[in-house]
């Protein structure tokens, strides 16, 4: 019989991870219902996504639209629930990453008894104040089956006491990036869409609600991107340029401010900036591959691997942290700790010889 699933995804990330596995999937020969929650709902920041990656249209568009946490996960509870009675037999639910629609998706999924399979699972921060730490680890504990990008998020799990259904796949942003980064270029030249050449700029982003959301600290934000020593290119999230203007912060003439950009814009910019400065997990991991240095403006990060070598620097906004760190190239060798490009097939392949045991209860 052949395996039907259920993927749920809602926000920027998981478009192009499920761009990625969704072929897979249908080269095995596994039929999948795509279900979009709605969080991310602007279309810069989802259609643009399914329109230049090909990923499948969405069977079921829930709507949820942004909210508090709260709202957020209990209308997407509520909308996804109905669906899933509604849509027959399904053999397992597959969620992405760490979203408020990851979490409300798994929570839904174990209460019908529904077997879930979880997408970068292992990944640990440390960090019990950032909500996607809190949706990483609940969802890890009721997953069937834990897809891990590398070693070190499969030792987190173990630390925790999971080690059944767990699998090192790689990272399927990896694939994407390999998949994507030639066309990126080819189809968006820098020079079209920026006035700053090739490794005359940075390129900056932030998006997550404990730095967009403090007045204080987008402001440090702002003020550090000024003082750096060449153009700020900052492709603005919509929770960011909300907050811009309702905090009333100037941004000066430095700083490029760019509308939402789809992945392939955002690819082509990243393979000509000098240095990256974000607090995006993704981005993080992408600039690492492409061998451009990452500033990160957090006090931690998911993505340890990355820090080795001085690929990756952890400084929050130390202003006297981020300058000493642009001014060290990185020199350290990589290796490959989240696979070499092949994640999507090796997911594919471990669902089509799976038996379905039932939700970790």
């Amino acid at each position: 019989m052949t395996m039907r699933i259920c993927t749920v995804v809602g926000a920027r990330p998981q478009f192009i991870k499920a761009a990625v596995v969704s072929r897979e999937l249908a080269a095995a020969g596994i039929e999948e219902d795509l279900v979009h929650t709605g969080q991310h709902y602007d279309s810069s920041m989802s259609r643009v996504f399914f329109d230049e990656l090909y990923v499948p249209a969405p069977a079921v568009d829930l709507g949820v639209g942004s909210a508090s946490h709260a709202i957020q996960t209990g209308l997407i509870m509520t909308r996804l629930e109905q669906h899933l009675s509604d849509a027959g037999h399904y053999r397992l639910l597959l969620v992405y990453g760490d979203t408020n629609s990851t979490l409300a998706a798994t929570l839904v999924a174990s209460k019908m008894q529904l077997p879930v399979g979880h997408v970068e699972a292992g990944l640990r921060s440390g960090n019990l104040r950032m909500p996607e730490e809190i949706n990483r680890i609940v969802t890890d504990r009721l997953s069937s089956l834990l897809f891990c990008p590398s070693e070190l998020a499969v030792e987190n799990l173990a630390a925790e006491g999971l080690t059944e259904g767990v699998s090192i796949t790689g990272d399927v942003m990896r694939d994407a990036l390999e998949q994507f980064i030639d066309v990126a270029k080819a189809r968006f030249d820098i020079s079209r869409m920026i006035d700053h050449e090739a490794d005359r700029y940075y390129l900056a982003t932030v998006h997550r609600a404990e730095t967009a959301d403090d007045p204080d600290r987008l402001r440090s934000v702002v003020d550090l991107l000024a003082s750096l020593d060449l153009p700020v290119v900052w492709p603005v999230h919509p929770r960011a340029s909300k907050r811009l203007k309702e905090f009333n912060l100037t941004v000066p003439g430095s700083i490029n401010l760019l509308p939402p950009l789809g992945y392939l814009e955002m690819l082509s910019l990243l393979s000509g900036t000098k240095a990256v400065l974000t607090d995006s997990g993704g981005l993080q991991k992408e600039a690492f591959w492409l061998r451009k240095p990452c500033i990160t403006l957090r006090s931690e990060t998911e993505w340890v691997e990355t820090t080795r070598g001085g690929w990756n620097t952890v400084t929050d906004i130390d202003p006297d942290r981020v300058r000493t760190a642009l001014a060290q190239r990185p020199t350290g060798e990589q290796g490959a700790p989240y696979g070499r490009g092949d994640a999507g097939k090796e997911i594919a392949s471990i669902l089509t010889g799976w038996q379905g045991k039932g939700s970790r209860r």
